[in-house]
């Protein structure tokens, strides 16, 4: 057996629950699964992305092991050069400071900004961990 085939879920926490869904929602235009006091989840591609409030997932005894954080997390959505033009365009346009622009010896370019939860989110070549997947 070799390792994990890919990564199923992603966890980021905000405590605003509201706020954050409708950002991931309705400017990055992902589908929301489920939603509740605890948590929200989105379809990505091949995986989910669960927001938790680290209030209610952090306390011990819950029915599932207790997690959560303190700070901000971090996400990379994949995208091509041109993907990337346009998440920078949709992102100024819905108000969307864009904190770095960085390029990588590998080619291409990240495109760095934030959630409302202060959780940095990339979109990032394909180019970045060596393979276009």
């Amino acid at each position: 057996m070799t390792g994990p085939r890919r990564i199923f879920e992603t966890v980021l926490y905000a405590e605003n629950l509201a706020a954050t869904a409708a950002f991931y929602r309705d400017v990055l235009e992902m589908e929301i699964i489920t939603q509740s006091d605890l948590m929200v989840s989105f379809r990505c591609a091949g995986g989910v992305l669960l927001i938790f409030d680290p209030r209610q997932s952090s306390p011990p005894g819950r029915e599932v092991p207790s997690h959560g954080r303190a700070g901000a997390g971090h996400l990379a959505f994949a995208a091509t050069d041109a993907e990337r033009e346009e998440w920078k365009q949709r992102l100024v346009a819905a108000g969307v400071e864009i904190e770095a622009e960085v390029p990588w010896e590998q080619g291409g370019t990240s495109l760095y900004f934030r959630d409302p939860a202060g959780n940095s989110l990339e979109f990032a070549p394909l180019t970045l961990w060596g393979g276009g997947w």
